[in-house]
């Protein structure tokens, strides 16, 4: 039984204390896995209990679990923790052979200091700077100048948002062509409902649904596109085209758990559910077409960054990104004189 002095915390603070967005609170509240306590005039309020609870959904969703298993775990049936288990191993000897490999040249390095050799240029450099990753470089495309548009160290999930007419598809479109070996997946992403599908995507469709996601096939053939072997990174128009925000919530969280070592991934997006800017992770970043036609530019999802306020203008809920499904913004051609 919580103490008198115990101190209840309202959802964003609870949210900032358990590294989790609010909606995420809502959503393990709405599947039973959480129960708030409610001030006297009805405000939901979170205590030692309430959080102790969340700390564990959240360690359990962090591990890769679905909310369904989740739940059975919480009830305890461990089952489903081996191979959650069994995957965090495997991440945490993969960053252990890195750790052994720098320290094998950080003992090189002192073994040579110690025959009188100093590091060569850059030998330090490297050492300390974290690996960099992909980066491209190219000159954009209509609607913009011909500007030079450079990425680097391009993160596992990656947003492309801005207003109609702000050039975010030809930017996909100019992306998908440049990094070696990247494809596109457009919007004609169909599925017959009685069609076969590969383990992979029976698979990644079974957990979502178990995380609440409605079967259909939009969503399989989404599905199919992101399973599909070969590509080196994938873009996505509109990611969230034909998807119910709960599946668009169970499908940013599977996204999620793919980790840093998952291949880049760039979705066009104008649902403030796929991109929640409270959610955004370390591994993730944010493109911004300004409407000006100003060149794209990274913008940080903080309150006060900029762009910030850009970047939630061009976000809306499911409910407003259904008027304007379809529109397209296009640019008259000027008749010849």
């Amino acid at each position: 039984m919580n103490s008198p002095a115990a101190r209840f915390l309202n959802p964003a603070e609870a949210a900032r204390r358990l590294g989790v967005s609010a909606k995420a609170l809502r959503l393990y509240e709405q599947r039973g896995l959480l129960t708030p306590a409610r001030t006297e005039a009805g405000w939901r309020s979170y205590g030692p209990g309430e959080m102790a609870r969340g700390a564990e959904i959240a360690a359990l969703r962090k591990l890769g679990l679905s909310l369904a298993q989740v739940a059975r775990v919480l009830q305890g049936d461990a089952a489903g923790l081996e191979p959650a288990l069994a995957a965090h191993q495997a991440m945490l000897e993969g960053r252990v052979r890195q750790l052994g490999d720098t320290m094998e040249k950080v003992r090189g390095l002192r073994a040579g200091l110690a025959r009188g050799r100093a590091p060569a240029a850059g030998e330090l450099a490297r050492l300390l700077k974290p690996a960099e990753g992909l980066c491209i470089a190219f000159d954009l495309p209509w609607p913009w100048g011909g500007e030079r548009f450079e990425l680097r160290g391009i993160r596992s999930l990656n947003y492309i948002v801005g207003p109609l007419g702000s050039g975010k598809t030809r930017l996909a479109m100019r992306l998908a062509e440049t990094i070696p070996g990247a494809a596109f997946l457009g919007l004609d992403r169909t599925a017959s409902p009685g069609a076969a599908l590969a383990p992979a995507v029976a698979e990644a469709l079974a957990w979502l649904v178990e995380d609440g996601a409605t079967a259909s096939g939009a969503l399989a053939a989404l599905l199919a596109g992101l399973a599909a072997e070969g590509p080196s990174a994938l873009v996505v128009d509109l990611v969230e085209q034909g998807l119910d925000p709960a599946t668009q919530q169970a499908l940013i969280a599977h996204l999620r758990r793919r980790g840093p070592g998952g291949r880049p991934l760039f979705m066009l997006t104008r649902s403030c559910v796929i991109l929640d800017l409270a959610a955004v992770g370390d591994d993730e970043s944010i493109i911004l077409c300004p409407a000006n036609h100003s060149p794209p530019t990274l913008v940080a999802p903080y309150p006060g960054a900029a762009g910030y306020e850009a970047v939630a203008s061009c976000l809306a809920t499911p409910e407003v990104r259904a008027r304007t499904e379809g529109v397209i913004a296009w640019r008259p051609r000027r008749e010849a004189a």
